[in-house]
């Protein structure tokens, strides 16, 4: 399931993980670390909701 930031709208899609901060293709959004910010903006994970 890919999750959306409620902040500045970037998706965090599974497939492709976030190479860029050490974030493996293939890893659910739940088990990103605590400390996972959005790459794009810095928003924490709880900014984070399910894309529709």
């Amino acid at each position: 399931m890919k999750y959306v930031c409620q902040v500045c709208g970037f998706i965090y899609d599974p497939e492709e993980g976030d190479p860029d901060n050490g974030i493996a293709a293939g890893t659910p959004f739940e088990q990103l670390p605590d400390n996972w910010v959005c790459p794009v903006c810095g928003a924490s994970k709880d900014m984070f909701a399910p894309a529709e």
